[in-house]
């Protein structure tokens, strides 16, 4: 029977809604609650909360103030991500603490304050070393690999208008297999080359660099070569298995991919993983090398295999693109792109992806310049196990894992599209 003259109770303060956060701590009904908050006896000076600096992500569960102040390190801010299944974090001026979670930007909490230019800049003086700071100073950004005891993660610090930003890129540790993100078995079938040239192409945070470390791995599991990996940064540290392998990072170990790679082939290397094919000189010493006895994977920010050879081959001066298509039909391997779409039910993304590989047909079409032709020969090129993007969307549409609007926007052929909706 509860006590007719119960004790007063201090009023309660309203935990304000966390935005996406997977674990909030509920709050205790008043009057089961052994331990209340108090309302401050002064409105104009809230009460701090008290968080354990030892144990960041506490900071989710315990945070229940009118507004949130910036946290004294990065760190932090990541292992609040991190444990969240966040992808990025932005930490930048006159903006709370964001970030992309199932590739949607959103405030890690709506009561958190602005972080000020003040802020912004203690946090990134706070993790950068001297030489850092001094790049910083000097060009007005820098771009690293970042470790910690609970992670890796990919640093981009930048001064703006309005001060310093800072961005990270959650690195998954866990460096997974093939079999592990359920590529297509035929996929493997391009590991097993020893010459020739694998793209992996997709928009930002499509999850390139995750394929390409699982190609990686597959060569590394199941062959004994060498295997050098050239990156801006080094993302997944991948270790010798059968293969001995050599990971390079630019600006760190060398100055650019260009200079890297021309390293690399006084190396005796076999396999030849290029982060990013961003410039004429690399794309250019990447299809010498995969013509030169080395199998070469690496990336571009292309949607598609038809769109792909185009900016491989564009990037050439006019006089040259004849020779370069010549090569690039006979040393192309494969061309896998991707994209990785939010889930209709919410719970995660995933992959839909186009795959193209080279046949004497696609050879054909890419010396007499006819890319455009290329999606009618990817048609009928299933049993090579070519696919084209459309056919990858219809095939998570059906199965109920993306919504028709998400399979819509993304389609090439929207009329196509359209005509499989109705039925």
């Amino acid at each position: 029977m509860a006590d007719p003259n119960p004790p007063q109770i201090p009023r309660v303060v309203a935990v304000p809604r966390v935005v996406a956060v997977p674990k909030v701590l509920a709050v205790p009904k008043v009057a089961a609650a052994p331990k209340v908050v108090a309302v401050p006896a002064s409105p104009a000076e809230p009460a701090a909360p008290e968080i354990a600096p030892a144990d960041p992500i506490a900071v989710v569960e315990t945070l229940a103030e009118e507004s949130i102040h910036a946290l004294p390190h990065v760190d932090e801010y990541l292992r609040i991500a991190q444990e969240s299944g966040a992808s990025d974090i932005h930490l930048g001026v006159n903006a709370p603490p964001i970030w992309r979670r199932n590739g949607i930007l959103n405030p890690v909490w709506i009561q958190a304050d602005n972080l000020t230019a003040e802020n912004t800049e203690t946090l990134a003086m706070g993790f950068l070393n001297d030489e850092q700071k001094h790049i910083l100073a000097d060009r007005g950004d820098i771009d690293f690999a970042y470790a910690t005891a609970f992670g890796r993660f990919r640093a981009s610090v930048v001064r703006q208008r309005l001060g310093i930003d800072v961005v990270f890129r959650i690195i998954s540790t866990n460096l997974r297999s093939m079999d592990d993100l359920g590529l297509p078995a035929s996929l493997k079938l391009l590991t097993q080359y020893h010459n020739g040239l694998v793209l992996v192409t997709g928009s930002v945070g499509s999850g390139k660099s995750t394929t390409l470390a699982a190609l990686v791995d597959e060569v590394n599991r199941s062959r004994h070569d060498h295997i050098i990996t050239l990156e801006d940064p080094i993302e997944y540290v991948i270790p010798s298995k059968g293969c001995h392998v050599t990971q390079r990072e630019v600006h760190t170990h060398t100055r650019s991919f260009g200079a890297a790679l021309r390293g690399a082939l006084r190396e005796d290397p076999d396999v030849i993983m290029v982060g990013e094919m961003r410039d004429l000189e690399t794309i250019g010493l990447a299809i010498t090398a995969s013509e030169t006895g080395h199998l070469v994977l690496g990336t571009l920010h292309t949607g598609s295999a038809a769109r792909t050879l185009d900016r491989v081959l564009d990037v050439f001066p006019i006089d040259q693109r004849e020779q370069i298509r010549v090569m690039v039909s006979e040393s192309l391997r494969g061309i896998i792109s991707q994209q990785l779409i939010p889930r209709k039910d919410g719970l995660g993304r995933v992959l839909a992806m186009e795959i193209l590989t080279n046949t004497p047909a696609v050879g054909n079409l890419i010396r007499e310049a006819k890319t455009y032709m290329l999606p009618g020969v990817m048609q009928t090129g299933k049993k090579q196990g070519m696919k084209l993007m459309d056919d990858s969307l219809m095939e998570l549409y059906d199965a109920g894992l993306i919504s028709q609007e998400e399979t819509y926007v993304r389609a090439e052929q929207k009329a196509l599209m359209r005509q499989h909706f109705a039925h």
